[in-house]
C-alpha cells in the first residue's frame, strides 16, 4: 500500500501502437484503439464536495427538466406523429430530433449509476414510439416524416438539413442504452438506420458529408458495439469527402460548403481551425477516433497542427472556444474579445471531448491541462447551480445576462444532459502497467493493469485548494507507475503555448 500527499510527476508522452486488423473487414476484432484506456466513469465512485452535489443534480433535476421540455416542445411529439401515432405539423426546427436522443444518452449514463425502474420504462416508451417511427429502408428523420413521409426530400441538402447529424446522435445514445442495459431495442434501431446510410453513401455512391458534423463519432462508437467494419468505414469515407466535390446533391453537382463547414480543403489538408466552433470540434474529436481504430497517421498530423494553432492562438483563457456569433466558431488568430467572445457550451464539450482523444492517443498531460480548463470554466458555466437554467454563448465580458429555461436551439441543455454524468470518466485512464491520474476529485476507483489490480482513492478540496491525498492499494506487490498529473497552472504555465501568462508566478512548493 502507499500514500500519496502531493501530485508526484506529470504524465509523460508515449508513442502510438497499431494492431494489425485493416479497415473494411466485417464483424473485425477489435485489435486497434486507443494506446491509453480511460477508466469509465461508472468504476469512479465519486464522493466529492464540488462534483456529487452536479452529478446529483443533472440526475434528479436536470435530465428530467430536459425530457419535460423536449415534451412540451414538440420533440417527443414529432416521434409519435411520425410513428402514426399522432396528427398534425411538425414542430419545432428541423433538427430537434437530436436534442431527445441527447437526453437519452444522459439518461442511460444516469441509469448504470443509478438505477431507475421508472426512467428504464420512460425510456423504453421513447424507444418504441421510435422504432414506429422509422421507415422501413431504415431511415429516421421526424422533419420529412411529418404530417407525411417524404422521401423526394432525403438527403436534398446535407449542407444545412443536418440528418446525419441527427442520426450521429442516435447511435451515441443507442450504443449508450445497449451498454447500460444490454437490451438491443434501441441499438438495432440506430444499426438499421446505419446500415441504411451505407447503402445510400460510400465509393460509387452519394458522397456529400454532412454540413454538421457528429456523425463520424456515432459511427465509431457504432463499430466499437457491433465489430461491424463498415460502420468505421463510412466513418473515414464521410470524413475524407470534406474539400472533394464527388458526387453531391441529388444530381451529382453539389459545391463545397466551405470553411464554416470545414469543408474547404480535405481534412489531412487542414492545420487551422475555421468555421463553427462545435462543427469543428466534433470533426477534430471524429478524426481522432478514425485514426485510433485504423492508425491514419495523416488524421494523426492534421489534428496536432489544428490542435497547436487552437492553444496557441484562438483559445480563451477560460477554455472556451469561438470567437464570433457571427458564424458561432473561429476568428483570425489572437482575435479573442471579451465583450462579443462565443464560447458556446457545445463548443466547450466539444473541445473536452477532443482533447480527451489526443491524450488517450498520446498520454501527454497538455491535452488535460486544456481539458480541466474548459471543464471548469467554459463548460460548466453553461448549466445555473440548480440544474435548470442554461447559458448558449459564454462570454467573458457581460451586460447582465442571465441564463435562460431554454432555447428553440436546444442543443446546449441536452448536451449538459448527457454531458455531466460522463465527468468522472476523464479522471483516471490506463495503459499496461501504468495507472494516469489526470483529473482530482474525492472517491475512488480500482483499475486493472496489464499485472495487478490497483485501488486509488483521492481525498481533496479541489478546485478550491490544490492539496490533493492519493492513496494506493495495490492488490500484489508487483511493480507498476502511476503517472499522476502536475497542472499546468501549478508550474506557472497557464495553457500549453505562449498565449497566456501568469502576472504574479505561482510560488515553489
Amino acid at each position: 500500500m502507499g500514500h500519496v500527499r502531493q501530485v508526484l510527476a506529470g504524465a509523460f508522452v508515449v508513442g502510438l501502437v497499431w494492431g494489425t486488423v485493416g479497415v473494411g473487414q466485417e464483424k473485425q476484432a477489435l485489435q486497434r484503439d486507443y494506446f491509453v484506456k480511460p477508466v469509465e466513469f461508472n468504476l469512479v465512485n465519486v464522493r466529492d464536495g464540488f462534483w456529487s452535489p452536479r452529478l446529483e443534480i443533472n440526475r434528479t433535476v436536470t435530465i428530467p427538466y430536459c425530457f419535460q421540455m423536449c415534451e412540451e416542445t414538440g420533440r417527443i411529439r414529432n416521434f409519435e406523429k411520425a410513428a402514426g401515432l399522432k396528427e398534425g405539423k411538425h414542430e419545432g426546427i428541423y433538427f430537434n430530433d437530436s436534442d431527445v436522443y441527447k437526453v437519452m444518452e444522459g439518461a442511460a449514463y444516469s441509469l448504470q449509476v443509478h438505477p431507475d425502474a421508472m426512467l428504464r420504462l420512460y425510456l423504453d416508451k421513447l424507444i418504441a414510439i421510435m422504432d414506429g417511427a422509422q421507415w422501413e429502408d431504415g431511415y429516421l428523420y421526424t422533419f420529412y416524416s411529418v404530417p407525411h413521409r417524404q422521401p423526394e426530400k432525403r438527403w436534398t441538402n446535407e449542407k444545412d438539413m443536418h440528418e446525419q447529424y441527427c442520426m450521429g446522435h442516435m447511435f451515441e445514445g443507442a450504443v449508450a442504452h445497449y451498454q447500460v442495459t444490454g437490451d438491443k431495442a434501441f441499438l438495432n434501431i440506430a444499426t438499421r438506420c446505419a446500415d441504411y446510410i451505407c447503402q445510400v453513401f460510400g465509393p460509387g455512391k452519394r458522397t456529400d458529408p454532412p454540413g454538421h458534423q457528429e456523425i463520424e463519432i456515432g459511427l465509431c462508437k457504432l463499430y466499437r458495439a457491433t465489430g461491424d467494419g463498415k460502420y468505421l468505414d463510412m466513418a473515414k469515407f464521410l470524413l475524407d469527402q470534406r474539400g472533394r466535390k464527388g458526387n453531391r446533391g441529388p444530381n451529382g453537382n453539389g459545391d463545397l460548403y466551405g470553411e464554416y463547414s470545414q469543408d474547404h480543403v480535405p481534412v489531412t489538408e487542414q492545420t487551422e481551425a475555421t468555421g463553427h466552433s462545435v462543427r469543428a470540434a466534433y470533426m477534430y474529436t471524429g478524426m481522432a477516433d478514425v485514426a485510433a481504430l485504423t492508425g491514419s497517421m495523416e488524421y494523426i498530423k492534421a489534428i496536432e497542427s489544428i490542435w497547436h494553432d487552437v492553444v496557441g492562438t484562438k483559445l480563451y483563457v477560460t477554455g472556451g472556444i469561438g470567437a464570433s456569433g457571427g458564424n458561432e466558431g473561429f476568428s483570425g488568430k489572437y482575435e479573442l474579445p471579451n465583450l462579443t467572445a462565443y464560447c458556446e457550451t457545445c463548443a466547450s464539450f466539444a473541445n473536452i471531448f477532443w482533447n480527451h482523444r489526443m491524450f488517450l492517443m498520446q498520454g501527454d498531460a497538455k491535452y488535460i491541462d486544456v481539458l480541466e480548463r474548459t471543464l471548469y470554466n467554459a463548460a460548466l458555466s453553461g448549466i445555473g447551480m440548480k440544474g435548470d437554467r442554461f447559458f448558449y454563448p459564454n462570454r467573458l465580458e457581460s451586460g447582465g445576462d442571465e441564463r435562460s429555461p431554454w432555447f428553440d436551439c436546444a442543443c446546449c441543455p441536452s448536451n449538459v444532459a448527457r454531458f455531466v454524468p460522463s465527468v468522472p470518466g476523464y479522471a483516471y485512464a490506463y495503459k499496461d502497467n501504468d495507472v494516469y491520474v489526470n483529473l482530482f476529485l474525492s472517491g475512488d476507483t480500482t483499475i486493472q493493469t496489464a499485472g495487478n489490480k490497483v485501488k486509488l482513492s483521492q481525498q481533496t478540496e479541489y478546485p478550491w485548494k490544490g492539496k490533493v491525498d492519493i492513496r494506493v492499494e495495490p492488490e500484489k506487490s508487483e511493480k507498476f507507475t502511476i503517472c499522476v498529473r502536475i497542472p499546468g497552472w501549478a508550474r506557472n504555465e497557464a495553457v500549453p503555448s505562449d498565449l497566456y501568462t501568469f502576472l504574479t508566478p505561482v510560488n515553489d512548493k
